[in-house]
């Protein structure tokens, strides 16, 4: 096993996306961080262009400060005098003109190309290429094991009449669904169970906008490095549809001066989300593990960098509890640098056991984003020496619907095509013990 190196010990407890005069100090460990995740920098651009925005803007504000005193010496002076002096300022507007022709572009690619940066992982993040090198945990739970042959969730769904894919392809294309009857009702106690679950543990309930700001989604690091092309756009608007309610709660704050004392915030939020899934294929092209739109409920919890690996903790062991709740078998897993995409500083997925596949699929995830996001969107917090820090943004799936609902029709399948209900779900569902196909 690699373990991550890269991250220097007076790092830890700094802003490490992306602080340019971090940057500035520590190039080489930058573009290390981000090979570790797959992504190459170009230090030697961005370099060069702050070298040079630093000068053109240090003389734009000289500039800004020869009118601010010529325009009180106009006020002062004479007839013939404010003339010559006004002609000189006209000069003077010339020359900032071309000088923010030159700055406004070569700003814009500067933060484009910081933009691009990567969250560093976290020192106990393995580093590996690809989601072959994750680590697995632990396992809990035995595998179901059928005296029977079983059917996969969609074939069950069909059968029970509560998932009709052929109606949604014809309202809406492929990978959509209608829940029906019991499936809705089984949707909605997941939904129900998990936030009672969350809230529970402190966290306050949220239903979220499932539109969101291109600065908003690009500040929470979904934009770069191809993340444009698995979201669903409005041009017209400049809007983005949610990949997750972690994107609409993390700029719930955004622009806000928090206090410590309130620190942490926790929100549990439900929406729709909607993903292009572009590159799956095979069996998930069909059934409900990669549909375009489902519902998810997501946890998102606000900290300082002191409590912030402790709160990453505590969102894991809610997952846990959510899953086995359920009676699912599962495993957890730890990414290793080359899986953890660009705001993940560290992330732990949960995979439950989904017999047709004889696999564990994953079904939950949770991250520490550090003060990535934070820094993007401008949420901050004073400690209790006045001072003014970023603030750690973390987030946790409670349940994503539709996974969820395939592993529980898989794994409490019986042989006559019923399936039994998690009593735990049972009170939501006015007791039902059991999903009967239909005659």
């Amino acid at each position: 096993m690699t373990q991550n190196l890269l991250y220097p010990l007076y790092l830890l407890n700094s802003f490490h996306m992306i602080d340019i005069k971090l940057f500035r100090e520590n190039p080489n460990f930058f573009r290390d961080a981000a090979r570790a995740k797959n992504v190459e920098i170009d230090v030697e651009r961005i370099f060069e262009l702050d070298r040079r925005v630093r000068t053109l803007k240090a003389e734009t504000e000289g500039i800004a400060a020869q009118k601010n005193e010529a325009s009180k010496r106009i006020a002062k002076a004479g007839a013939d005098e404010r003339k010559v002096m006004i002609e000189d300022m006209r000069m003077i507007d010339r020359k900032a003109e071309t000088l923010n022709a030159e700055l406004s572009p070569l700003d814009a690619e500067l933060e484009d190309l910081l933009y691009r940066i990567p969250n560093p992982s976290l020192a106990d993040v393995k580093i590996g290429k690809s989601e072959e090198e994750n680590e697995v945990v632990k396992e809990v739970g035995e595998k179901t094991v059928f005296t029977f042959e079983p059917k996969d969730h969609l074939e069950l769904g069909e059968s029970l009449g509560i998932i009709d894919v052929e109606r949604a392809a014809k309202a809406a294309g492929s990978r959509f669904n209608y829940y029906v009857g019991d499936g809705a009702m089984l949707a909605f106690a997941l939904i129900h169970h998990a936030m009672n679950t969350a809230m529970k543990h402190g966290f306050t309930p949220m239903l979220v906008p499932m539109l969101v700001s291109a600065k908003v989604m690009r500040a929470m690091g979904y934009l770069e490095h191809g993340g444009h092309d698995e979201i669903y756009y409005l041009p017209k608007d400049n809007l983005y549809l949610v990949g997750t309610a972690e994107q609409p709660l993390g700029a719930f704050h955004m622009d806000e001066m928090l206090s410590e004392k309130e620190l942490p915030l926790r929100y549990v939020g439900y929406s729709s989300c909607f993903r292009r899934e572009a590159g799956s294929y095979g069996k998930d092209t069909k059934g409900l593990i990669r549909m375009h739109q489902f519902e998810k409920i997501e946890m998102f919890s606000w900290t300082t960098p002191e409590n912030s690996d402790a709160e990453h903790e505590k969102l894991l062991a809610i997952e846990e509890e959510l899953v086995h709740s359920l009676g699912i078998p599962y495993r957890v897993i730890k990414q290793c640098t080359g899986d953890l995409g660009l705001p993940a500083a560290r992330k732990y997925d949960i995979e439950s056991w989904l017999p047709t596949q004889e696999t564990y699929r994953e079904t939950h995830s949770t991250s520490t984003c550090t003060d990535f996001q934070s820094r993007r969107l401008n949420t901050r917090y004073k400690n209790g020496e006045g001072e003014t820090r970023l603030v750690h943004t973390l987030n946790g799936t409670a349940f994503a619907v539709g996974r969820m609902t395939a592993v529980i029709l898989e794994n409490y399948q019986n042989e006559d095509g019923s399936v039994t209900i998690p009593e735990v779900l049972r009170p939501y569902m006015g007791g039902k013990e059991k999903l009967t196909p239909k005659k």
